[in-house]
């Protein structure tokens, strides 16, 4: 018998003195049986640093044409695209044929690292892609504060980011990889 998702209730607190956005999100998160507690809360933070009134969780893990993250006009064009993982190049060229904005959040540290040196030449190519990573130090501090309820405050500010969760916090410091053109 499968295993179902687990839910998890998101109370996202956003201040992105970067980009001048400060709002709260509900979110329900399913976090699909295979996904890591350290993905699910690089998803979290890859939405806070993509933050927007028309931004959403997808389905994720459980499907291949999806995002993890979207953001569509009302139109229903496909604004940004946020992915987390290392997706292969094929996912990168399709992800960004059918997206204004296409994001990569790798995370794994030394894996990761692989991955990029083997991509960043044929990633070169697309003006659309940016590639933010986290360190593995810092995405291991991410996964202790993993709950079924949450909530979150996430402040950013000079690219660099404070996750408070409870009386926890996390900072972070996202290496931007590649950036659009």
């Amino acid at each position: 018998m499968a295993q179902n998702a687990t839910i998890h209730k998101v109370e996202l607190s956003v201040s992105d003195m970067d980009r001048n956005y400060y709002q709260t999100h509900k979110l329900t998160v399913a976090k699909h049986p295979s996904e890591t507690d350290e993905r699910l809360m690089v998803r979290i933070v890859a939405f806070a640093l993509n933050a927007h009134e028309s931004l959403e969780v997808t389905r994720g893990l459980s499907t291949d044409d999806e995002p993890d993250i979207w953001q569509k006009s009302l139109s229903g064009r496909l604004d940004v695209w946020v992915a987390l993982g290392l997706p292969s190049e094929k996912v990168i060229r399709q992800s960004c044929s059918k997206a204004e904005r296409v994001v990569v959040y790798p995370y794994g540290g030394r894996t990761a690292k692989i991955w990029w040196d083997k991509m960043k030449g044929s990633a070169a190519r697309f003006g659309n892609l940016e590639v933010i990573s986290f360190s593995e130090k810092d995405t291991g501090e991410l996964a202790q504060l993993t709950n079924r309820t949450m909530k979150f405050q996430i402040n950013i500010q000079d690219a660099e980011v404070m996750v408070s969760v409870s009386d926890r916090i996390v900072y972070l410091k996202p290496l931007k990889w590649k950036s659009a053109a």
